[in-house]
């Protein structure tokens, strides 16, 4: 199997590193090696990436906070200088976490979990259908199913997400950004304490989301793409 990478970081030797490395793998194929965020961006609008190598402290746009605005998340190996961002890259469920300068030692390493990890499935397309119907979920002991079409939004409240359905809500211990992993196409993060339902909303302006009675607020941070997506969907 082949399998189509991403390098985004600003600094160039730190890419070439990365690339000579690659180079190393034959089922490895480079698709673009970036310096910024945006670049990465527009790579991703036409491309689908199975692996990306992020470097998080970027000019501009962070590494972990553009993969936050990322709807459909390729596998993440985050590289960087700073032994600090290890516990926020994890949060973001990034497969590995290589400070530099990375050894190939290190490198194999990686690109070995990433082998394992990815058996089963590689990466989600845009125009991806609705393959699953339903997820189970974890509370009070519990093991609930939860059918996608009866989630109408998702909410965080600190460590916890309450899952709001048409009759009843389920509340569990979760990150949000962890769950938002388990969703397929049909669900849109609007804002760092919100997931909705796309084929719930009945209305929508560049501040918020309408569900029937209910306002939900589009974050500052989500509005380009969220104004992107519900667009394309008219």
């Amino acid at each position: 199997m082949q399998y189509k990478c991403l390098i985004v970081d600003d600094e160039s030797l730190a890419r070439e590193l990365i690339e000579t490395h690659l180079s190393q793998f034959d089922n490895f194929e480079l698709i673009a090696s970036c310096s910024s965020a945006i670049e990465a961006h527009k790579v991703l609008q036409s491309e689908t990436i199975d692996l990306l190598f992020l470097d998080i402290e970027m000019p501009v746009l962070k590494g972990t906070d553009f993969l936050k605005t990322l709807k459909h998340k390729p596998k993440v190996i985050f590289t960087t200088a700073y032994r600090d961002y290890a516990i926020e890259g994890f949060d973001l469920n990034a497969l590995d976490y290589l400070l530099k300068p990375i050894t190939f030692q290190r490198f194999f390493q990686a690109i070995e979990k990433f082998i394992d990890t990815s058996k089963s499935s590689i990466g989600v397309t845009e125009n991806s259908q609705f393959e699953d119907s339903h997820i189970f979920v974890q509370s009070n002991k519990k093991n609930i199913k939860v059918f996608f079409d009866d989630i109408i939004y998702i909410e965080s409240i600190k460590d916890y997400i309450k899952i709001h359905l048409q009759d009843a809500s389920i509340m569990l211990k979760h990150g949000i950004t962890a769950f938002e992993e388990k969703l397929d196409s049909r669900f849109l993060r609007v804002h760092r304490s919100y997931i909705v339902n796309t084929t719930k909303i009945t209305a929508f302006t560049k501040q918020d989301i309408e569900i029937g009675k209910i306002e939900i607020p589009i974050g500052d941070f989500y509005k380009a793409n969220v104004m992107k997506q519900l667009n394309q969907n008219q």
